[in-house]
């Protein structure tokens, strides 16, 4: 009886040890991590679309990357009314707005984006004139775009080529800037 009592003295300590020793261990492996980012994109590859054309000038394209998704931003100016429409759909090709010419452009997929605000005045002069018709963005080391070029503004609306690594889950919206223009954006998941 007294070795069985010996026992207990050193086992319970042993025991009680080893619980407190693993308990912070399966605390920190069960709490979710901060840094994750769950990325569940259930836009769809559909066409998005958006009615009304507006007076205001489109004055400058940007892009960046999100941990879900890489943005383009189409930003237009203060000046007119209303919001601009837009059209964001898949398409086997894009084509230049009056000649009809094929826009190269790198990726599995090509995304054919019209923002309805041109990118010239009322007199003629150009809102925004890119340095680079076939790379209006750099978007090297992207995760899904692969290029973003000019494909003309014509009769009131400008249109944008961009290629994507394949066909992805995207949306389009307008936002509200601070300044009181508005910006057109264009999201592309990184999966489905």
């Amino acid at each position: 009886m007294k070795v069985h009592q010996q026992s207990r003295r050193i086992v319970r300590p042993l025991v009680l040890a080893l619980a407190v020793s693993i308990a912070p261990a399966a605390a920190i492996a069960a709490a979710p991590t901060t840094s994750a980012t769950v990325c569940q994109a259930e836009w769809g590859s559909l066409a998005k679309h958006r009615a009304p054309f507006t007076g205001k000038q489109i004055t400058n394209v940007r892009s960046g990357q999100h941990p879900c998704f890489d943005r383009l931003v189409i930003d237009v100016n203060g000046d007119g009314e209303g919001r601009p429409g837009y059209i964001v759909k898949y398409v086997k090709r894009v084509t230049m707005d009056g000649s009809g010419a094929n826009v190269p452009l790198r990726g599995g997929a090509k995304l054919l984006v019209i923002a309805k605000a041109p990118a010239y005045d009322d007199h003629g002069n150009l809102t925004y004139k890119p340095a680079n018709r076939k790379e209006l963005v750099d978007v090297t080391g992207y995760r899904t775009f692969r290029q973003v070029a000019w494909a003309n503004s014509f009769e009131g609306q400008t249109t944008i080529g961009l290629g994507v690594r394949t066909r992805l889950p995207m949306r389009a919206l307008v936002l509200k800037a601070a300044d009181g223009g508005r910006r057109l954006v264009v999201d592309v998941a990184h999966h489905w």
